[in-house]
This record gives C-alpha cells, structure tokens and sequence, in this order.
C-alpha cells in the first residue's frame, strides 16, 4: 500500500474527524463584525479558539496575530486596506508544522468569517445538523467545510505514519466577507510558503484564478414635472424623465457587454466578464416625472487588466468614460453629466498554467477525483493577497458556491471527505514524504 493509499484509508476509516471538525467550527458563530447581526453572533474569535485547540492536538506550533488598520496603514489605497475595521477579538490564526527538511512549503488558508443569517431557515444557522448525509449551518460551504477538509488532510498524513519534507502552515483569516484585510494582515505578518491552497467552495473544480469585482452606482440628475402633461423644452424649465435617461445607459452597458463577450474571456472561465444590473432606482410618485435616476452594476475584471496597485482602475477608467461618451449624445445630459460612485475593488488573482504548483495541483487533485476540472472562480476570494505576494495559489474546497450566502446553506458529506483526500494528496505530493 503507497502512501497516499493508506492516507485515504485512514481518512475513509476516520470520516468523522471531518465531519465533527465542521460541525464544531458551525457551532462556533464568526459573523463578520460589519454585518447586521445579533452581537452574540458576531467576532471570530470563537470559532478561531476551536480551531486552535485541534491545531494543537495535532502537535503543531499557533499563534494568533491580530490586524491593526494602523500598523497596514502603508497598504491604503491597496486591495484589502479598510481604515475603520477593527479586529478586536477578531484575530487570524496561524499554524505551522515544521517539516523534516529538503522538500517546498504549503500554505493551506481560508476565511473563518461568515455573512450573517438571512433568509428564512428550517436548520438551526449554527447547528451543524447532519441529517441525509448533508451538514448543514452558516459556513458549511462557505467556508468552513473547506476549512476542516485541509486541516484534516493534515492530521490523516500524520495519522498515516508519515512525514513531510516541506513544512506545512494552516492560516484562517478574519474579515474576508467585508473586504479581505485579515489576508492583508497575514501576508503583511511574513507568512510565506512556496505555494498556497484556498479551500473556497468550487465543487471541487480546480480554480487558478479568480475575477476582480467592481461595484458602482451611475447617478443620473433629472428634472421632476407632471406625468400626465405636455412639457415643454427643459431649456425652460420643463420636464426632464429620469427613467428615460437610465434607460440610455441601460442600453450602452447592454451594447459594452457585447463588446466584453468576445474581449473580456479567458480560456479558464465559462463566462465572459459583463456589466450586471443589480438596482434601478428613480422616481417618487405615479403622477410625476422621474427626477433622479439610480443604477448600481456588479462589474469583473480580469487578473490581466490589474493596474500597478492591483486593483481595477483600468476598467473603471473604461466605464467612466463610456458614462461620459452617451452623455455628449444627449443636450440635458451634457449640461448635466451622471457619475459613478465606486462603492467596491475587489481585487483578483491567477497563477499560470505553465507554474509548477499548478501543474501539481491538478495531478494530485485529478489522480483522487478524475472528474475534477480546471475552472476559474467568477467571485472574489482571497487569492490576490496572495498571488500578490509571489506565492502561486490555487482554489479547491467543498461545496456548491451557489449554495453560499443562502439559508439552509449545507455541504454534502461525501465532497467533503473526497476534498480531504485531493488536499492530502497535493500536500503529499508538493512537500514530499521524508524517509
């Protein structure tokens, strides 16, 4: 029996360690402190103590090493940097198993924060129930199933009798959900390894890269007047209909995303970046013209378009320019010009198919689950913190994304345990096994 047999023999003969992993992490609540939720709920500093506490029955050596805005006030203006977060008993966790020596490092991360509740549930958010070979609560896919599938993978090696060259760090940041500072701080903190694995929930698929995010709000100035009457030239004070002018712009975001369908693709992606409408907001009463207009987009960018801050300036750049070009077709809109207001950059990542930790990545990941393939992620994770540092990171972890954010969020049993065999195996593969 090779070593990656017996490591799978033991996680199969041991699914509960993964199971109760989870469950325990669930129980614990890491709502982001920047969510609209019960205070009990909020801090990860809970969720982080139970994780600890496994780390060190497994003999490894943790710390926990707290964000400080004003320490990381150097990276403003920089992908991760919020000034007004703060991190009390919000700490990020590091463990580190130290190899035997002559083999490369891994950094095993992901984010211990959860969104708030929502929704209307019939599990208990922060039960853990395991009912029909499915865990359920707020996290089991986003992203804590990912999380108890690498620390897991972990321990089975050890379990299993074996030793690794190449030393092993597991690294849970804060904060993800509200804008990445905890990845920020870890990297900030001098935590390197010679590559990186993120256990986002991708189905287990195979993610080099993740898309930038941009959100803005097109504000669009109109002049209110009686709906039901003729107006006369806005030149003398008639009516200007808000909603008519969003729908101009609606238009030239529809026609732009035609332009991005063939531009703005990668080979790894299964969908093209877009301009995605999210709210339409104008108007104030049935017998009066539209005064003020409202769009808020979600638009992507790609790891190819990051500007030297990597961030989406170039794209934004694009979109106010466009809101500029429509608004010289139009008298009342050239006399009063809309604006963006950037409400988010979330920043993007990828690591190159000709990389030697890509490579491995997919081998090891493939030989355990040949059905697992090479697929971009179109939301933001943390990736970019880390791309950004030189370290060549890939995203692999448990769970249907789509599931993420909803009630009733869950991850099936048997994905999670086969996502702990793929880490255990690239782990195995990329650090080496001492004699």
């Amino acid at each position: 029996m090779n070593v990656k047999e017996k490591v799978n023999e033991w996680i199969d003969n041991n699914q509960n360690e993964v199971i109760e992993l989870l469950q325990e992490l669930i129980r614990k609540p890491s709502v982001n402190a920047y969510f609209d939720e019960e205070e009990q709920y909020k801090g990860e500093g809970k969720a982080q103590q139970c994780l600890r506490e496994y780390l060190d029955e497994m003999g490894m050596k943790t710390e926990f090493q707290y964000p400080d805005a004003e320490e990381l006030k150097e990276y403003e203006g920089k992908p991760g940097y919020y000034a007004d977060h703060k991190f009390e008993n919000r700490p990020n966790l590091v463990g580190t198993l130290k190899g035997e020596g002559g083999g490369r490092s891994i950094l095993l991360s992901g984010h211990i924060d959860v969104v708030q509740r929502g929704g209307d549930w019939t599990m208990d958010p922060f039960g853990g129930e395991l009912k029909d070979g499915k865990i359920y609560g707020r996290g089991a896919v986003d992203m804590k199933g990912g999380i108890a599938a690498m620390t897991v993978a972990v321990k089975a090696i050890q379990k299993a009798g074996f030793k690794l060259k190449g030393d092993v760090k597991i690294g849970t940041v804060v904060d993800e959900e509200a804008g990445g500072m905890g990845s920020l701080a870890m990297i900030a903190a001098g935590n390197r390894a010679d590559a990186c694995v993120i256990s986002e929930p991708t189905n287990l698929k195979i993610a080099p890269l993740c898309r930038g995010i941009l959100w803005g709000k097109l504000i669009i100035e109109a002049r209110a007047g009686h709906i039901e009457l003729k107006q006369g030239d806005w030149r003398t004070g008639g009516a200007v209909d808000g909603i008519a002018k969003g729908r101009m712009y609606l238009k030239a975001f529809e026609n732009r995303n035609k332009d991005w369908a063939v531009g703005k693709r990668h080979k790894y992606m299964s969908i093209p970046c877009q301009i995605n409408i999210a709210e339409f907001h104008a108007g104030e009463y049935p017998t009066t013209f539209a005064n003020h207009c409202e769009i808020t987009f979600d638009a992507q960018y790609l790891p190819r378009e990051k500007d030297e801050n990597g961030l989406g300036s170039k794209v934004k750049t694009e979109l106010e320019e466009l809101v500029a070009q429509v608004a010289q077709t139009d008298p009342w809109l050239r006399e009063n010009p809309p604006h963006i207001e950037w409400l988010i950059d979330a920043d993007c990542g990828e690591t190159l198919d000709n990389e030697p930790f890509f490579q491995q990545a997919v081998k090891s990941a493939q030989e355990i689950n040949p059905s697992s393939v090479i697929e971009g992620i179109g939301f933001h994770t943390d990736m970019g913190a880390f791309c950004n540092a030189g370290i060549p990171t890939m995203n692999i972890g448990p769970g249907n994304p789509r599931l993420a954010h909803h009630a009733d969020e869950f991850v099936e049993v048997g994905e999670l345990v086969q996502c702990t065999k793929m880490m255990a195996a690239i782990i195995t593969d990329w650090c080496g096994i001492a004699e």
